[in-house]
């Protein structure tokens, strides 16, 4: 950069803005990265095939700012010496760099998350524990080169899955950035959705490498009664190329607001990486990036389970999208909060997602929820492969659940009410562990007395149900 460099920056600056159109200046962020690029420097992440051919300053023009990261962009590419533009390139991914000090600063920003507003924590009304199917349960939670919000959303489903359903944290892989519990932005200090610590143990870095180990452990411990549920967060595309995850690369930058370099994961590895697994029960699948609906199909055709489903925030050529605050991704936000009963603060759901009134949220049942309050930009699809009365849940469902509850009410609310004192409390995990713990010999003590009830029941008033029914149609054939 020349001595006055300051002037020609301010030159770019002006020249980028008036290069907007009247409708652009509302609608597309501005940002400029003040450290110059030498001639073959790549211009963001090399899958893109773009290098510098002479000494440029990078305004970067986001034309869609609430989008998750794959959508239309571009780099405005300007002289260091007197500031003309050189080149203007379409592209579909924000700059990123492994250089030190390479920063994007906002300039003009007509288009921003909202301001949250505080959200006390609400108290979660009791709820009787879930059965726990037959089998063991496991999980993947992945995020690749993660933002604060794709962490938190890992952080709601990790505490579902825990809290909720009683899975054993040791059967959960989290795959996250470098390795550790890092973001790329800024975290904060608390997660946002009850204002308590992040309890999320992170086991490794996201890579594709990392899947594939997780992989095939899992091959090793899978039997045919078994569970696997899978959610993908961070970012991705699938435009014009196949659909992809980005994968982050070292060096790492966590907490610096430079968006680390990445590879892509594309559908068809990961889909073919997954079908290293043996033969086992289910397989559920969430995904939150921006082209995640070009996994479906790959995922359903090259799955080992007997029942699959694969929900996605979007289709394969599209964006998906954060909450307007940027705390949360719309879509994993819903879907997460459908399969918890509540969203993460203990607030009430829009409406009941079991819609079936079985006592249990399906895939099908949270996706549907999830596609009722959806984002109005996002475009969320499903894709299942299931026998006929196969329904995949994370908990197994019971003809008699209502009977289960109303056993177990009286006994186990007033205890949830001491752990819940008064102004309400995030929901105490160790309540839940404890419940979770003694669900299983909840079931064996409780199941085959209520089949056997519900039996003689049967047997007892059929002879009763089945008079009324027939007086009933037979006063109707003759009228």
């Amino acid at each position: 950069m020349p001595q006055d460099s300051e002037r020609v920056l301010n030159a770019i600056q002006t020249h980028a803005y008036g290069h907007l159109t009247t409708r652009q200046r509302e609608t597309t962020n501005l940002y400029i990265d003040k450290q110059a690029y030498a001639v073959g420097d790549n211009l963001g992440t090399p899958i893109q095939k773009i290098k510098v051919d002479a000494p440029s300053i990078l305004v970067f023009a986001d034309d869609l700012p609430l989008a998750n990261f794959g959508h239309d962009c571009r780099y405005l590419l300007y002289h260091t010496e007197n500031g003309s533009l050189l080149r203007e390139i379409s592209v579909r991914f924000p700059p990123s760099s492994a250089k030190t000090g390479r920063k994007l600063t906002a300039f003009h920003e007509p288009v921003q998350f909202l301001p949250r507003p505080p959200l006390p924590p609400i108290g979660l009304r009791w709820h009787c524990p879930r059965f726990v199917p037959k089998g063991k349960r496991y999980a993947i939670l992945a995020s690749g080169c993660s933002n604060a919000r794709h962490l938190n959303d890992l952080e709601f489903a990790y505490r579902t899955l825990v809290y909720e359903y009683g899975f054993h944290p040791q059967n959960i892989y989290v795959l996250n950035y470098d390795g550790a519990r890092q973001v790329w932005d800024t975290l904060p200090a608390t997660w946002p959705g009850n204002n308590t610590p992040y309890v999320i143990p992170v086991t490794s870095a996201c890579s594709r490498a990392a899947f594939q180990s997780a992989f095939a452990d899992l091959a090793k411990k899978l039997h045919p009664d078994d569970l696997l549920f899978i959610h993908t967060n961070n970012h991705g595309d699938g435009m014009p190329q196949p659909s992809f995850m980005c994968m982050p690369l070292a060096p790492f930058s966590p907490g610096s607001g430079v968006f680390p370099n990445w590879e892509p994961y594309y559908a068809a590895d990961f889909a073919s990486d997954l079908a290293v697994l043996p033969k086992y029960r289910a397989l559920m699948v969430m995904m939150e990036q921006c082209g995640s609906g070009g996994f479906n199909a790959p995922i359903v055709a090259k799955s080992t389970a007997t029942s699959t489903s694969v929900a996605s925030a979007c289709v394969g050529t599209a964006s998906s999208y954060a909450t307007p605050d940027g705390v949360w991704d719309s879509f994993a936000h819903d879907w997460t909060a459908a399969m918890a009963g509540a969203y993460p603060n203990g607030a009430a759901l829009a409406s009941n997602p079991d819609t079936d009134g079985d006592g249990v949220v399906d895939a099908q049942e949270a996706f549907n929820y999830a596609l009722s309050v959806q984002n109005p930009f996002d475009s969320p699809n499903f894709n299942e492969n299931a026998p006929a009365a196969g329904k995949v849940s994370l908990a197994q469902q019971y003809a008699f659940v209502w009977t289960w509850c109303w056993l177990l009410r009286p006994i186990l609310e007033p205890l949830y009410a001491q752990a819940q004192p008064f102004p309400p409390n995030p929901p105490d995990p160790e309540f839940y562990a404890k419940l979770n713990r003694i669900a299983p010999e909840l079931q064996k003590a409780l199941v085959p007395a209520l089949e056997k009830a519900y039996v003689g029941l049967r047997k007892e008033l059929t002879p009763e149900i089945e008079a009324i029914v027939h007086t009933a149609f037979s006063k109707a054939a003759s009228a």
